[in-house]
């Protein structure tokens, strides 16, 4: 059988050193692409360590900055290089002569040769030990890899349906059945998947072989499904499972197989016409979170995941933060909330950990927006995968996992539905979201817990229903947490003013305001902290609408930033035209100019009250000595009061679905931003604390709107300046 042709590489120097060992040993020896590609990495640091020698010479010392005499500063780099160099030849599996070779003897002393004349005594120990004592048969694996697959799909097809104590909601196809059983995809790469981690990973509290739970193996499948084509079905996935299910466990498997499992697509079998995989030649994984701690809950795992055999094949180096393999041209790294730094790289896997706390305040954000840009750039020829591992998110915060969350719902839907509100709001993006979580009404009482456990931790039998039993009991957790944990519900805080699914209810994107209908406007004004914001009421239906925003920029550009009252002048006075105004308040908040010391609203409040007063038919203060057409100021206990009242039917109005709107997203986060706090006045609304970041302004604009309507539809009389 004719030899496999070992093409040398290109790059080495001509006739240099690397292209020497590259000769000397492909010549006499077939090696696997594993160690072709570590000998490549060799040849190079070869033509390296020559260089540095050659540019060394006999001078082994230089003058210093001062004049002092140094060591030559690439004798650094020489003994770094020269201790690479043996490190990749201990991990080339040399040919013993015994097998594989006809003449013996000749081949014996040629190599011998070999390695004495061209590579001297510091390799003659390691390098001819190698030649002469280890054997040259790659064995063939195909075999067990195929028994594994077959054990797996044995063990699917006699699973039992799950014997549901409750009424789980289940998301995604991990959990989907129908009456020939699991609902398995058709074409897939995920069997490749299951077979090569079940040979080359183990369970070292076990002392066995790795093998995957139904439930996680169902989702690799799906995971790695192909269409008729040879393409993902999937290129991103979220994984959404309560605490202590084992996502980290999950994650560092599968990051590691994504090293060196065949999960590209390559070509079809001409026999079987199932999918052939090829491996990625430069694999390149990332594990992210937004602390180094959260990316060591993962990559703490592989030591004991990597078994001796499997490094030794693989030329597996591991540190604390990254894994190396293959003459470093694959790689598991760490990474963590530097979207700067992560700008530009290309890897084939990212598993973001955590993605429920990745937020605005953390760089979270941006660090999601890096890396779904840096896996999109990506050409076909390369498979490139990005999986979400994360608990059910805190509603309201804007994390990563909820913006993922609510796109994948928005591609949810009867897209031929006659009623626009049940059409999916965006076209699939190919997202596989995976998660079991427990009904919205499920209760939460010390005889159901147990229950509801049982279902939601799926195959994770290891979790102690009665260990979550007293941590849920316990007075000191939130109910709310309890669910987000234990229940892998998605919550709103305890003291959130609005969940998303109440105020998304009363979403209608079709709804705008047109040209001379009858509105009412209130205006929240800050200087420089807080959002200055306008929203507009209908009168006809209670539409709110956003028409104006002004918040300090981020970072340098915000400093010495003040709100611009000449573009809140213009935006009040084009509503004031665009539209019939019947009611305009504001609250002018009592900051004062830095540079005049006045108060810095007050003029403009006064304009507008000059201006507009006579056309508005109701009045901020209708009556009394501080008799205004638009100043709601907020500091006042009696307007406080009004407000206070605001609030209440506000959220009565946004339950009944009576509150519409059109999915404005500022809008939505102000008024999930929100939270009840307690006043003299009664319950209110205010942000989280004081210094939160997360702006409520927009909320204000919109309850106060609301609120402006309701005083002007239940006015038996419309006059000018004041009501009867």
């Amino acid at each position: 059988m004719a030899r496999k042709t070992q093409r040398m590489p290109q790059g080495l120097v001509k006739g240099g050193k690397g292209q020497r060992l590259w000769k000397d040993l492909t010549a006499y020896i077939e090696f696997t692409d594993v160690e072709l590609r570590i000998l490549e990495n060799a040849c190079y640091t070869e033509d390296r360590i020559a260089k540095e020698r050659r540019a060394i010479g006999d001078h082994l010392t230089v003058k210093g900055s001062q004049g002092q005499i140094v060591a030559h500063p690439l004798l650094v780099n020489l003994r770094q290089d020269e201790a690479h160099f043996a490190a990749l030849m201990k991990q080339i599996d040399i040919p013993d002569e015994q097998e594989g070779m006809d003449a013996g003897e000749s081949r014996s002393s040629t190599m011998r040769s070999v390695a004495q004349s061209r590579w001297g005594e510091g390799v003659r120990g390691g390098l001819m030990a190698r030649l002469l004592k280890r054997v040259s048969v790659v064995p063939d694996r195909s075999g067990e890899l195929e028994e594994i697959k077959a054990w797996y799909r044995e063990s699917l097809a006699s699973e039992p349906a799950p014997q549901w104590h409750t009424a789980p909601v289940c998301i995604g196809p991990t959990w989907k059945r129908d009456k020939d059983g699991w609902l398995l995809p058709k074409i897939t790469l995920g069997w490749d998947f299951l077979a090569w981690s079940g040979y080359w990973l183990r369970d070292s509290k076990a002392g066995a072989p790795w093998k995957w739970t139904p439930e996680q193996a169902r989702f690799w499948l799906w995971y790695y499904a192909l269409d008729e084509t040879g393409h993902p079905l999937h290129d991103n996935a979220v994984l959404q499972r309560l605490k202590g299910w084992g996502k980290d466990p999950m994650a560092a498997g599968g990051a590691v197989t994504s090293c060196f499992a065949p999960l590209t697509f390559d070509h079809w079998d001409p026999t079987s016409g199932d999918p052939v995989g090829r491996d990625e030649p430069n694999a390149w994984v990332q594990v992210c979170a937004v602390s180094q701690e959260q990316t060591k809950n993962t990559m703490k795992l592989l030591p004991g995941l990597i078994p001796a055999e499997t490094r030794r094949y693989y030329g597996i180096q591991l540190g604390k933060l990254n894994m190396y393999a293959m003459g470093d041209s694959r790689q598991i790294e760490a990474v963590t909330s530097s979207p700067l730094a992560l700008e530009g790289g290309r890897p084939t896997f990212l598993v973001r950990n955590e993605t429920q706390n990745w937020n605005g305040s953390n760089s979270g954000l941006d660090m999601d927006g890096v890396l779904s840009g840096n896996t999109a750039k990506r050409e076909d020829s390369v498979s490139v995968k990005m999986l979400d591992i994360c608990n059910a998110y805190r509603d309201g915060e804007d994390s990563v996992a909820q913006r993922v969350r609510e796109a994948w719902e928005g591609t949810q839907g009867d897209p031929d539905s006659d009623d626009l509100g049940k059409r999916p709001k965006y076209m699939d993006f190919g997202l596989l979201y995976d998660s079991i979580e427990a009904a919205p009404d499920t209760p939460m009482s010390e005889e159901t817990i147990p229950r509801v456990i049982e279902d939601i931790r799926g195959d994770s039998v290891w979790l102690s229903t009665k260990r979550i039993v007293k941590e849920i009991i316990n007075p000191k957790n939130p109910v709310s947490e309890s669910r987000r944990k234990w229940y892998n519900q998605c919550m709103a805080p305890e003291d959130a003013y609005v969940t998303a699914q109440e105020w998304d209810a009363n979403e209608r994107p079709d709804l705008m305001l047109e040209h001379g209908e009858r509105i009412t406007l209130f205006l929240d004004c800050s200087l420089n902290d807080d959002a200055t914001g306008l929203v507009a009421c209908r009168v006809g239906d209670g539409f709110v609408k956003p028409l104006g925003m002004w918040q300090r920029p981020a970072g340098k550009r915000g400093d010495g930033w003040r709100v611009p009252r000449e573009s809140v002048d213009d935006a009040i006075r084009k509503a004031m035209n665009d539209y019939r105004v019947v009611g305009f308040w504001g609250d002018p908040s009592h900051v004062l100019d830095d540079e005049t010391g006045l108060r810095y609203w007050d003029s403009l409040f006064d304009a507008w009250h000059r201006d507009y007063g006579r056309r508005l038919k109701v009045w901020a203060q209708p009556q009394g000595r501080d008799k205004h057409a638009v100043m709601f100021d907020m500091v006042r206990m009696d307007v406080q009061k009004r407000f206070v009242t605001a609030v209440d039917q506000a959220y009565s109005d946004i339950t009944a679905g009576d509150f519409p709107h059109d999915g404005d997203a500022r809008l939505r986060q102000h008024m999930l931003n929100a939270r009840r706090q307690p006043t003299r006045a009664g319950m209110s609304i205010a942000k989280e604390g004081r210094e939160s970041r997360r702006k409520i302004d927009l909320a204000i604009c919109a309850i106060g709107a609301r609120m402006i309507r309701r005083e002007y539809l239940n006015t038996r009389k419309q006059g000018g300046g004041q009501v009867w």
